[in-house]
């Protein structure tokens, strides 16, 4: 056995009979971090010409040194022990004489699934042995973290769309589906955009991705040679919301003077229903009569209405990964990101696919700061999926004892300056 770089072709071929996969791990991904000034390679554990194992290396400069990452770990059988070790052994030697000082993977091995309701409804039984086998070969690990401490998340909320519409729209949180039914009678609608409509995303999702526009332009090119991506957004019809308001506001009135006149038809009669029904109806009338207000001036300033959110997704082995999502913040409270996810969801359920990757979320068993993303991406019906995190494999010892202390005295040097 030994360790060979792969080309596009050859990686592309073994992945096609790979069961488990993350569009991380693909050549399209890899001419984008190349592009992101990192040096991005694939590598196969070989024997008598058949690949055995591959994984993309993503090789950065860190405080000078020479760091690599494997996103979303190996594509490996971590269940087959020799193998893991062979890889391993072979890996680091191959990396070391690179001049890298470590790599770092967080493989897609998974611990745990919950149900929304916080509820283990799957335990990995391999999953120690698994662990153990990966410390007795020198990977340490990085912690159980419950956040977005390292390369990626090590929660993920998937949403099994292998089923009808009906059927998934069904298991939406309730509120949410309200969300849903009153952003389509607000006038908002759903469309498929492309490149060009890219800076909606940028300017909706810049606050919380840390990602250039050039970034987000690169994935968008890259995955668009094969059809993998998709791009969405929602849009709010500013005219259609003032006549859906205006209706609103009349039918709520006719009612709300209906209720007046037979308070006042009989005076003898006990009316303490009709009176709590008045009270009612005169808070929704108040409520009804501001958004009416709102309306006219949204369809006066915005005439051609108003992009409130917008989504991309990448598409991969039939799996939708929701790659980057934003909205506008002055708007929220029109639940169009609610419109548009469950619009996206819906149509790649017709066309067949099996899972909606709904991205990263926190550890859904903790309350956090988290808790508005968690809730949001398990409220479509989704399962909180557990990985094991991160685990760094040192592969040159002397150079990892010398990028520690530069780690060490950059950290020191950007305390003392902020």
């Amino acid at each position: 056995m030994y360790i060979k770089e792969l080309t596009n072709e050859e990686f592309n071929d073994f992945t096609s009979n790979f069961p488990y996969k993350t569009f991380y791990q693909t050549p399209e991904y890899a001419f984008v971090m190349n592009q992101e000034k990192s040096d991005a390679f694939f590598i196969g554990l070989v024997d008598d010409n058949y690949v055995l194992a591959a994984s993309l290396v993503v090789v950065e400069k860190r405080s000078g040194f020479k760091y690599a990452y494997t996103p979303r770990g190996f594509l490996i059988n971590f269940n087959d022990y020799n193998l893991v070790e062979q890889f391993t052994k072979l890996l680091k030697e191959y990396l070391g004489k690179k001049g890298i000082v470590a790599f770092r993977i967080n493989p897609m091995i998974v611990r745990n699934i919950y149900n929304n309701n916080k509820e283990i409804i799957y335990k990995n039984k391999h999953y120690d042995s698994i662990f153990e086998q990966l410390i007795k070969l020198g990977y340490n690990h990085q912690g159980y973290n419950d956040y977005f401490e390292n390369i990626k998340p090590r929660f993920e909320a998937i949403l099994n769309i292998e089923t009808t519409p009906e059927e998934i729209f069904k298991n939406i949180d309730k509120n949410y589906r309200k969300n849903i039914k009153n952003a389509i009678e607000d006038g908002i609608h759903v469309y498929k955009g492309n490149f060009n409509e890219l800076k909606y995303l940028y300017e909706q999702s810049k606050y919380k991705y840390p990602r250039s526009y050039s970034f987000l332009q690169d994935i968008y090119k890259h995955y668009d040679q094969k059809g993998m991506v998709d791009l969405y957004y929602a849009k709010l019809n500013t005219e259609e919301y003032l006549i859906n308001s205006q209706k609103e506001h009349e039918e709520l009135e006719t009612e709300t003077n209906d209720i007046n006149y037979k308070i006042m038809e009989d005076l003898h009669k006990d009316k303490s229903k009709l009176i709590n029904k008045k009270l009612t109806s005169d808070s929704l009338l108040n409520k009804y009569e501001n958004k009416l207000i709102t309306a006219t001036s949204l369809l006066k300033s915005n005439p051609n209405g108003i992009v409130l959110a917008s989504l991309m997704v990448i598409k991969y082995y039939g799996t939708v990964y929701m790659f980057m999502d934003g909205y506008d913040m002055n708007y929220r409270y029109l639940n169009a990101k609610h419109l548009l996810l469950w619009k996206v969801i819906e149509e790649y359920s017709k066309k067949g696919f099996k899972k909606f990757n709904l991205g990263g979320i926190s550890n859904i068993t903790k309350k956090d700061k988290y808790k508005g993303l968690n809730e949001f991406r398990m409220n479509f019906g989704s399962c909180a999926i557990e990985y094991a995190g991160d685990f760094e494999l040192v592969t040159n010892n002397t150079l990892y004892f010398m990028y520690k202390k530069a780690t060490q005295l950059s950290n020191i040097t950007k305390k003392k300056n902020s």
